[in-house]
């Protein structure tokens, strides 16, 4: 139950403790030590489940972001040249010779 703490262990602590604090301190602080271990559990357990969720919409924001591409830029249109027009051009089609 305590790890390796027994029965005759425990049977000396409560008998110091009676000693040290008397019988009618005794449940007092057996029910403020109660409370104060319930207490931190309650609050280990928050703690613990507010870190879950904060992993969990850690990892649903990574997984959502590479879904999500960034816009690509758009190609700037290359610049005219003056040498007219080329062969493989529509243009060269209707250009009359005369």
């Amino acid at each position: 139950m305590f790890g390796s703490i027994g029965m005759p262990e425990l049977i000396v602590i409560f008998v110091i403790a009676l000693i040290i604090f008397g019988p009618r301190k005794l449940p007092e602080l057996g029910k403020s030590l109660g409370r104060s271990i319930s207490e931190f559990k309650r609050a280990s357990n928050e703690l613990r489940n507010t870190l879950e969720e904060e992993i969990r919409i850690d990892e649903q924001r990574q997984r959502t972001a590479p879904a999500t591409p960034a816009p690509e830029p758009t190609p700037e249109p290359a610049p005219a040249t003056s040498s007219g027009p080329t062969e493989s051009s529509p243009e060269s089609d209707t250009v009359q010779h005369g």
